[in-house]
């Protein structure tokens, strides 16, 4: 990722008492299973993956993840918090909110990613 750090993805939360946003899981697994795996079924999360394809445009996607069965607190945190994270991270290419694992789904995503959609 533009750190340097040698990540392929990372994945933030909410702290315990919802007042800051916390990194809740890195990784330098190349595989996009994993990844998916590493998001929970009924929880908000946003994450970032450095999504490589071979079409040209290659680079780092975003991915914000908002499951529809997360609670409705939980939505309106993340929702209210996304500008700030949004505002920190640099290089961010595309932006994909997905509510439903099909809406990242490696071929949705890379569909998406190629055209440049934010």
């Amino acid at each position: 990722m533009a750190s340097g750090v040698g990540h392929k993805y990372i994945v933030f939360g909410l702290s315990p008492d919802n007042t800051e946003i916390v990194v809740t899981k890195t990784s330098s697994d190349n595989s996009y299973e994993t990844f998916l795996a590493d998001l929970p079924e009924a929880e908000c999360r946003w994450a970032i993956y450095d999504f490589e394809f071979e079409r040209p445009g290659e680079g780092k996607r975003n991915k914000l993840l908002a499951p529809d069965d997360a609670k409705i607190k939980q939505k309106m945190l993340f929702a209210s918090s996304k500008d700030a994270l949004r505002r920190s991270l640099v290089g961010i290419s595309t932006e994909i909110q997905g509510t439903d694992y099909s809406e990242v789904a490696y071929e949705s995503v890379l569909d998406k990613a190629s055209r440049g959609s934010h």
